[in-house]
């Protein structure tokens, strides 16, 4: 069976996404998507070899999409500014595309995914850079930082702000007291050695 013209892995992938952020990541099955695309499952089986390669496809494509806005927001930020740029980004990326945004959590087994998985992390520890951490600490910033927007990521997206007061104040104040606590960790410390 010769592919249907027009359709590639691309569109497979764009499609996969479409029904990931409108009705969730469990949502997406080969019938599902063969549904959207107006074909018939079999036909998928010229672009993906299962429902598991294009849930890494996707994958791939969530970590690629993440990064790109996550880089673009700090481009020409520093120190706090561009904390708080970053995640800014980072829940503006989960709210828009939940679903996009659960596949960057997935399975990370594949090592173009975890090259992927690993930009976010690489470009925290850049910003993170002016505050005098050594790799370890930064580390467990990132960790710390990363916790701290998934849990507001997912309240809000479960409708948990209910209070009526500015969720982007909160986050605001949030990040000012870690990054309070940041810059304790240098001054405890002392002036870095050469």
């Amino acid at each position: 069976m010769s592919p249907r013209a027009g359709l590639d892995a691309e569109t497979l992938v764009a499609a996969a996404a479409d029904i990931v952020d409108q009705e969730g990541w469990d949502a997406l099955t080969l019938a599902s998507l063969a549904q959207k695309l107006g074909v018939r499952s079999p036909s998928l089986y010229n672009h993906v070899n299962g429902l598991t390669e294009l849930r890494s496809k996707l994958a791939l494509y969530s970590l690629e999409s993440f990064n790109g806005e996550l880089a673009a927001a700090v481009k020409d930020a520093a120190g706090d500014d561009a904390v708080y740029a970053l995640s800014e980004a980072y829940l503006r990326f989960a709210g828009n595309h939940p679903g996009l945004y659960e596949a960057t959590l997935k399975d990370q087994s594949d090592p173009d995914i975890q090259e992927a998985a690993s930009k976010p992390v690489d470009l925290i520890v850049g910003i993170l850079q002016p505050y005098g951490l050594d790799d370890t600490e930064a580390i467990h910033i990132v960790r710390g930082l990363r916790s701290l927007l998934h849990g507001f990521a997912s309240i809000q997206s479960k409708g948990g702000f209910g209070i009526p007061l500015d969720v982007r104040e909160s986050l605001r104040l949030s990040l000012g007291a870690f990054m309070a606590g940041v810059k304790q960790l240098s001054v405890r410390r002392g002036p870095a050695s050469e």
